[in-house]
């Protein structure tokens, strides 16, 4: 079942997001609410997709997967995956180009702020190139091609 949201104050987040009055169309009970900091929307998506589609479809928004760059936004997202009684979700971090060099989706380098489970990364079947948030907010790299829910990230419009 689908539904058509017209996006205005009632779903504020799409409508700072994408303008104040576009018409949204998404399957029932997809999104987990939204979280936001000053200037970024965040929100889960809960539709199993592997990295890549999970990507492309925060891509095809306007958005990409979530960045926790700073302890703050990684306590927030953390957060957010717990009350939406969850234990994993894609985030944009991964090492696809190169092992080892963690970039962000935005294709910058992982600089004063990580997050790893004790041990992590540790890529023990070879495959695991892309990075999932727990609840608790520690980072375990994964393999890209598992199929979970994810978390978009937009930037919220200047006024």
């Amino acid at each position: 079942m689908a539904i058509v949201y017209k996006a205005t104050r009632v779903i504020q987040s799409y409508s700072l997001l994408l303008a104040h009055s576009v018409y949204l169309f998404f399957p029932f009970k997809v999104i987990a609410g939204i979280r936001e900091t000053d200037e970024k929307f965040y929100y889960i998506v809960k539709e199993e997709k592997n990295y890549r589609e999970a990507l492309m479809h925060c891509r095809d928004r306007g958005g990409t997967l979530a960045m926790p760059k700073d302890e703050a936004t990684n306590a927030l997202l953390a957060d957010y995956i717990s009350s939406s009684g969850l234990f994993r979700a894609f985030i944009g971090i991964n090492d696809m180009e190169k092992e080892g060099q963690f970039l962000y989706a935005d294709s910058s380098p992982l600089q004063n702020y990580s997050n790893w489970k004790d041990g992590e990364p540790h890529d023990s079947t070879g495959h695991e190139d892309c990075v999932e948030m727990l609840s608790t907010g520690e980072w375990n790299d994964s393999e890209c091609q598992v199929t979970i829910y994810f978390i978009c990230e937009f930037l919220k419009k200047k006024k």
